[in-house]
């Protein structure tokens, strides 16, 4: 890495917010991945900064959010990693009205909603995401997606200037909205929910509590849901019914509790997992004519 970069670097943000060589095993969820060369964590202030240092030194980088839908190589990545992450999460609550930068965990935003009696944001409780990757793929659980409760969202450009969007130009859709394409970045999005008694949103938060412990194997390290709902089918029973519950590739496993999810079994590695997905894909394409899509998101050299 630069160290005349390093040196700029250090003008912009503190010590405990930039890291080199640093594993990214530590920031997936999956717990795989090389080192990427230069780790930040910016608040949203700190953002256009960094971004316009990396400009100036022709460094490549990227924006990642908790790391809950990425697979990174085991080669690692090179340039710039830069986190939305606990230095872009404050979060404003007056009266329906929520606004959170997009390093806001959706549980801690969700739990902060149903303390001020809240209610719509229940399904996103246990989604191990930050509000900004939220937005960026229209997540959702249960029933619910970001799509009904979101008003607006700010996005930084790739002009470096702040834009608001509104619900329609976001065009959200299943896994799907308009940031990647337009190469946006989201800084903040505003959600309208609605008032509810407190015990009744608790309640609910703790009914799908209980589903997602009973049916998604969360005491192994994956990257939740690994494909995309196929039209007119669901990929964990298409799996299922390949014979897959699991299949095992190295470390990587299709989750005996759920095949929806390949998790870390057993110290996988970033290749097992890639090696294990694409299995899956031939044959469930080769048994039922089906080519399943991966929600999970690759990056770097694979």
């Amino acid at each position: 890495m630069n160290p005349t970069f390093l040196e700029a670097l250090q003008k912009i943000l503190e010590k405990e917010q930039y890291k080199v060589n640093e594993p990214m095993s530590s920031h997936i969820t999956f717990r795989v991945g090389g080192n990427a060369d230069c780790y930040v964590n910016p608040s949203v202030a700190q953002l256009p900064q960094v971004i316009a240092l990396c400009r100036q030194f022709e460094i490549p980088w990227m924006i990642i959010g908790n790391g809950s839908n990425l697979l990174v190589s085991d080669k690692g990545i090179r340039g710039v990693v830069i986190e939305m992450g606990k230095y872009a999460a404050k979060v404003d609550v007056t009266g329906d009205k929520v606004t959170a930068e997009a390093g806001a965990m959706l549980a801690a935003v969700a739990k902060q909603a149903a303390r001020a009696g809240l209610s719509g944001m229940e399904f996103a409780s246990g989604i191990p995401g930050t509000i900004g990757g939220a937005v960026v793929m229209n997540a959702g659980a249960y029933g619910g997606e970001m799509k009904d409760i979101i008003t607006a969202v700010t996005v930084l450009t790739k002009a470096g200037e702040q834009k608001k969007l509104s619900l329609e130009e976001l065009e959200l859709s299943y896994r799907h909205s308009c940031i990647p394409k337009n190469e946006y970045i989201v800084l903040q999005a505003e959600l309208k929910l609605f008032p509810e008694e407190k015990e009744k949103i608790e309640a609910r938060m703790e009914e799908l509590k209980i589903q997602r412990v009973t049916k998604q194997p969360l005491e192994y390290p994956s990257a939740g849901s690994t494909f995309k709902r196929p039209e007119g089918y669901f990929a964990g029973k298409l799996i299922q019914d390949a014979e897959l519950r699991g299949f095992q590739v190295g470390g990587a496993q299709v989750s005996e509790k759920h095949c929806g999810f390949v998790i870390n079994k057993d110290h996988a590695t970033a290749s097992d997992i890639d090696n294990l997905i694409k299995e899956v894909q031939h044959r469930v394409e080769d048994k039922f004519g089906v080519r399943l899509e991966t929600e999970v998101k690759y990056i770097g050299e694979f």
